[in-house]
């Protein structure tokens, strides 16, 4: 959405898109550091703390805060904050109390680091199971056996599930990463699980000044996904792997109008985790002949609903097809469920992130001379779709689910784009579908 973070991403992804599973998660995963406190550190954390609480009194979409004694949690995060001994502690500390509210919008934009972060693994939700999708060639993780396929039991002595596995990401990725990752993995056919250690590649930077979106920055740091791909079949299929919204309208139009010709048109938003709302409610306003409402925003305050507009004459025509996964997310929900509900087209693939909310970025600094840059990610908008339900941890479901196997990720085949490929009449094997859009890791 318009000046929203995708927490998954994620993260995944985008990108959904994710935050720490909680305190004793974050706290046995990384060993503490030799860090020593000073008055100074514990008061830049009851600054960031103050900070957040402002930001969540003032902005929150719900008023009521849905609940929680919100002067409790935070006189917890100070109480935690007296007792850290170190700043990975205190990071932790001020982290937690926006966890609470299991929001996947809501969460602390911690300060940056000065340094590049490359793990050299992707896992990811099918169905209820995690799985290892892709490993970097000539990574520590490939080394130490790491293999697309493996069925992931858990990621340091924790199961992913797919209420925590937005939270992992946050953890590794933003908020306290990891020199190494312990997996306890299970190959397809194999009958005992085995143990992995992954080292990281930690390469030290310059310190970040300046407050960026730092999950989206550490996912695209180590995978290339910011480019469209194609797929075409004659004038029969044209194949579109969307990777973001995050581009404008125009962007849109260019491709668009490329998809006209073709009978049938496949959006593969797998794995994207969302972006600005104005690009996907221009996306969806091409397949109809009249105005549609997207969703209503439900806030604080009456705001407007999210409309698709109709393109009118220049709208595609043809059949289409969505597919999506576990790492779609935001944007892209929308978009699949306004497609769903409207009747327009098939959605194909597995129930997706359910991370829907509309949130917006406060940016804060504390310290004079030697300055931190934080912030807040804080939900200011529900979205309700024209069936009245939100799709905030729900997600959507396909119309039809079509689920990689282990095996099918081990063998780098994708039943999911074949099947939507047999719907518009053209015969491409898993194998085939699987080799059209290879991962393509950052260099």
């Amino acid at each position: 959405m318009k000046d929203e973070t995708n927490a998954r991403s994620a993260l995944a992804a985008r990108v959904f898109r994710a935050a720490a599973l909680c305190c004793l998660f974050l706290g046995a995963t990384l060993p503490a550091s030799a860090q020593s406190l000073g008055s100074y550190d514990r008061d830049s954390a009851r600054t960031m703390l103050s900070a957040l609480k402002d930001d969540l009194k003032k902005n929150y979409y719900d008023p009521s805060l849905r609940g929680v004694d919100l002067d409790a949690r935070f006189r917890e995060a100070d109480e935690k904050i007296k007792q850290a001994q170190t700043r990975d502690q205190l990071i932790v500390a001020v982290a937690q109390v926006m966890l609470d509210f299991n929001d996947s919008h809501t969460f602390f934009l911690p300060p940056s680091r000065a340094a590049h972060v490359e793990y050299g693994w992707q896992i990811q939700m099918v169905g209820d199971d995690c799985y290892v999708t892709s490993v970097k060639p000539k990574s520590d993780a490939e080394a130490k056996g790491l293999k697309p396929g493996d069925r992931v039991l858990s990621v340091d002595g924790y199961r992913p599930t797919r209420a925590n596995i937005w939270k992992m990401y946050y953890r590794y990725y933003a908020l306290m990463p990891s020199r190494s990752v312990r997996f306890s993995v299970q190959s397809p056919g194999d009958a005992a699980p085995r143990e992995v250690d992954a080292e990281t590649k930690i390469e030290m930077g310059q310190t970040v000044t300046q407050w960026v979106n730092l999950l989206a920055r550490s996912i695209r740091e180590e995978w290339d996904i910011d480019h469209d791909r194609f797929f075409e079949s004659g004038d029969d299929l044209l194949v579109w792997k969307m990777p973001t919204f995050e581009v404008s309208p125009s962007h849109v139009d260019d491709i668009m109008a490329r998809a006209r010709k073709f009978k049938t048109l496949v959006i593969d938003l797998r794995a994207n985790g969302g972006g600005y709302e104005e690009t996907m409610a221009r996306l969806a306003g091409y397949f109809f002949d009249h105005d549609v409402k997207v969703a209503d925003l439900k806030g604080r305050k009456e705001m407007k609903p999210v409309l698709a507009k109709t393109r009118g004459d220049g709208g595609y025509k043809g059949r289409l097809i969505v597919l999506v996964d576990s790492n779609s997310g935001s944007a892209s929900e929308l978009f699949a469920r306004v497609i769903q509900l409207e009747k327009r087209g098939t959605v194909l693939g597995d129930r997706t992130a359910g991370a829907v909310m509309t949130a917006k970025h406060f940016d804060h600094q504390t310290g004079i001379g030697s300055v931190l840059y934080f912030g807040a990610s804080v939900t200011v908008a529900d979205m309700i779709m024209s069936d009245g339900k939100s799709l905030e941890n729900v997600g959507v479901t396909p119309d039809e689910a079509v689920l990689p196997e282990g095996a099918d990720l081990a063998a780098l085949r994708d039943p999911v784009l074949a099947r939507a490929a047999s719907l518009a009449g053209i015969q491409i094997t898993p194998e085939k579908a699987g080799a059209l859009f290879p991962v393509e890791w950052r260099k």
